[in-house]
C-alpha cells in the first residue's frame, strides 16, 4: 500500500502499531478525526518511504517520535492541533527534503530549534501557539538559512530579544529571488497541503499554499528593540504581523518599499514617531493595524488605498491626528478658522459701529438743546407744546434705530 487517506472520518482510538508493517507507505493522511494516544514511534522508522505524514486535528499526546533516520524522505510533517509536548526532535535534521513542518497549536517546548536552519528546502515553518521561549541567536553556522522560506510563523510563544534578523534577511523568496525547483519539488507543489494562518486579523485556512504566497508572523511574543531597516528588502512579502510584542523606535520608512504588501499588523507595541508617508505608496495594502502604540503627528493623507483605513487602524495613539480620526491636527484647525485680518476687520467694524451710534446720540442732544433755546427765547408759552414735540421726535428716532438693527441682523 502506497496511500492511506482516511481524513475526516470520525475515527477514534489509537493508531495500531501494525500500520508500521506497510513498508511502502508514502502518504499517511489521518487528519480531522478523534484519534488519541501517542504517535507510534515506528512511524519514524517509515520515514525512508513516507513522504507525507498528516495527523493534524486529532487528540494525540506525548512526544513527537524521535526515530527519524538518515535517508528520511519526508516532504511534509503536519501535527497541528493536537496535545503533543516535549521538545522538537533533532532527528528531523535527517529529513533533508522537508518542505513543510507544521507543529502549531500543541505544547511543544524549549528554545528555538537552531538546527532546523540546515533544512534548505523548507518552505513552511509553523511553530505557533506552543511553549517555545528564549532568545533566537543572532549568529548562524549556516551561510544561507531558509533560502526558500515562504511562510514563517512562530507567533504565540515566549521568544524574546531582538527580531530574528539573521533569518529574516536571508528569506530570498521574500526578496524577489527565484529558486530553481527540482523535479520532486515541482511534483510536490501539486499536493494540497492545508494550513491555518492569521491574516488580516482573521484566522484563515488555506487548502493549498501557492508558490507566490509569502507571510511572516512573529506576533504575540516578547520581542523588543526596533524593527530593522532591512524590512524594506522583503519586496515580495504579502503578509506581515509583528503585533503584541515590545517593539520600540520608529516605523522604518523602508517599509514603503514592500510594494507587494497586502496586510501589515504592528499593533500593541511601543512604537513612536510619525507614520511614514511612504506607506501611502502601498497600493495593494488592504489591512493596516497600527493601533495601541505611541505614534504621533498627522496621519498621511492619500487619494488612493491608504485613505480607506478606518479609526480602528489608529486607535490607542493619543498623539495621532487627522482623518479618519475625529482629533483634528492644528493645521486643520487653522484652515477652518477665520483669518486674523478678517477677525481684525470684524473688530474694527464693531468699534466703528459703536462710535457711530455714540455720535448719533450726541447730535440728537445738540438738536434738543438748540430747540430748547429757540423755544424759550421766542415762545415761553409754547414750552408745553415743544415738550410734546420732543417726545414724539425721540420716539420716532428710537423706532428708526430698532428698524435699522433688524435690517442689519
Amino acid at each position: 500500500m502506497v496511500y492511506l487517506i482516511l481524513h475526516s472520518n470520525q475515527l477514534i482510538g489509537e493508531i495500531p502499531p501494525s500500520i508500521c508493517n506497510l513498508r511502502s507507505l508514502e502518504f499517511l493522511h489521518l487528519s480531522n478525526n478523534s484519534l488519541d494516544g501517542p504517535i507510534p514511534p515506528c512511524l519514524g522508522n517509515l520515514s525512508r518511504s513516507l513522504q507525507v505524514l498528516n495527523l493534524k486535528e486529532n487528540h494525540f499526546h506525548g512526544i513527537i517520535p524521535t526515530t527519524f533516520t538518515k535517508g528520511c524522505s519526508l516532504l511534509s510533517l503536519n501535527l497541528n492541533i493536537n496535545k503533543l509536548d516535549g521538545a522538537l526532535p533533532q532527528s528531523l535534521v535527517d529529513c533533508g527534503n522537508l518542505q513543510v513542518l507544521d507543529i502549531g497549536n500543541n505544547r511543544v517546548e524549549g528554545s528555538f530549534p537552531f538546527w532546523i536552519e540546515t533544512l534548505v528546502d523548507l518552505r513552511v515553518l509553523i511553530l505557533r501557539s506552543n511553549n517555545f521561549n528564549g532568545i533566537i541567536s543572532l549568529t548562524s553556522n549556516t551561510k544561507l538559512p531558509f533560502p526558500k522560506m515562504q511562510v514563517f510563523d512562530i507567533s504565540h510563544n515566549s521568544f524574546k530579544g531582538s527580531l530574528p534578523s539573521r533569518y529574516l534577511k536571508n528569506f530570498r523568496l521574500m526578496m524577489g529571488g527565484t529558486i530553481n525547483l527540482t523535479e520532486k519539488e515541482n511534483w510536490f507543489s501539486f499536493y494540497s497541503e492545508s494550513l491555518t494562518l492569521t491574516l488580516k486579523g482573521l484566522e484563515l485556512s488555506f487548502k493549498r499554499i501557492l508558490p507566490t504566497f509569502t507571510a511572516i508572523d512573529l506576533s504575540s511574543n516578547r520581542f523588543s528593540r526596533s524593527i530593522p531597516n532591512s524590512i524594506g528588502n522583503w519586496n515580495s512579502i504579502m503578509h506581515l504581523n509583528l503585533s503584541h510584542n515590545h517593539l520600540i523606535g520608529h516605523i522604518p520608512t523602508s517599509l514603503g518599499n514592500v510594494t507587494t504588501l497586502e496586510s501589515s499588523d504592528l499593533s500593541s507595541n511601543q512604537l513612536v514617531g510619525e507614520i511614514p508617508a511612504q506607506l501611502t505608496k502601498l497600493t495593494y495594502l488592504s489591512k493596516l493595524n497600527l493601533s495601541m502604540n505611541n505614534l504621533s503627528g498627522q496621519i498621511p493623507q492619500s487619494s488612493g488605498q491608504f485613505s480607506t483605513f478606518e479609526n480602528a487602524s489608529y486607535i490607542g495613539n493619543s498623539g495621532l491626528c487627522g482623518f479618519p480620526l475625529t482629533h483634528k491636527c492644528e493645521e486643520d484647525k487653522k484652515l477652518h478658522s477665520p483669518p486674523m485680518a478678517l477677525q481684525e476687520d470684524d473688530d474694527s467694524y464693531l468699534g466703528m459701529d459703536f462710535v457711530g451710534s455714540l455720535l448719533f446720540q450726541v447730535m440728537d442732544l445738540v438738536s434738543f438743546l438748540e430747540l430748547v433755546w429757540v423755544t424759550l427765547f421766542f415762545d415761553m408759552d409754547g414750552l408745553n407744546g415743544w415738550w410734546n414735540f420732543f417726545l414724539a421726535f425721540n420716539t420716532r428716532r428710537r423706532e428708526e434705530a430698532v428698524v435699522e438693527e433688524l435690517d442689519q441682523g
